[in-house]
């Protein structure tokens, strides 16, 4: 019988493991159909924040240049768009990441608030009081931008990227008391781009995401999409 799972990341900066709970898929079928954009979710308790390496742990450096302030009301996800090589150094690649953004784009810092590995390690980048940049042409203020490494046209992202998503989002969805409506996508917002790419983009088009994100808040199982036929066609 297929089973619907719960992943979720423990709390320590570089142990990620999965726990997973089951029940029937056909329970998962009513919940996922049932639809919740526009369903502002509340709970008894705080939803806890999920590991996050912090800008100095990882070698960045506060930027100087201005950017404006912002207050969230969305969360939008985006994917990195270039092969990510297993083995590489993340903190080097955000160093690059932050470099680049400010000597040649001339922006305050990386664009996106948030970076996910593969491992399903999250990363603080710029300041989430800040506005993100971009380079297409939707206006990202009061948006909180989150990325995933790889390129979503070619590979799927990870399972503990997917985790580590759901964590992540469902904390900022209460943090800042948004509707599940507020979680879209880079391509939600512009035209010029096919970003966070087909195989992630299909895990938001088909609801699975917010089902997801909805289930962590209430603290019940969500379906690992391992366990759903979507289509990533457009």
């Amino acid at each position: 019988m297929a089973k619907l799972h719960r992943l979720r990341s423990t709390v320590g900066a570089n142990n990620h493991c999965m726990m997973y709970r089951t029940i029937p898929i056909a329970m998962a079928a009513v919940a996922l159909l049932a639809g919740c954009a526009g369903q502002t979710l509340t709970t008894s308790e705080p939803f806890r924040q999920p590991s996050i390496v912090q800008v100095d742990t990882w070698g960045g450096t506060v930027g100087t240049l201005p950017a404006a302030p912002q207050k969230i009301h969305r969360v939008t996800l985006h994917h990195q768009g270039e092969t990510w090589k297993a083995g590489a150094d993340v903190a080097k690649y955000l160093q690059r990441l932050q470099q680049w953004s400010r000597l040649t784009k001339r922006w305050a810092d990386i664009p996106y608030h948030y970076v996910i590995a593969p491992d399903g390690q999250i990363y603080a980048a710029r300041d989430i009081a800040l506005s993100g940049d971009t380079n297409t042409e939707y206006d990202p203020s009061g948006h909180a931008l989150v990325m995933l490494m790889g390129n979503f046209e070619e590979v799927q992202p990870t399972a503990a990227q997917l985790d580590a998503t759901v964590q992540l989002v469902a904390w900022l969805v209460q943090k800042h008391r948004l509707d599940l409506s507020a979680i879209a996508s880079h391509r939600d917002f512009s035209g010029q781009t096919v970003c966070p790419g087909k195989n992630f983009y299909a895990l938001l088009r088909s609801g699975w995401l917010h089902e997801a994100v909805s289930a962590a808040l209430r603290g019940v199982p969500y379906v690992s999409p391992a366990e759903l036929s979507i289509n990533p066609g457009y």
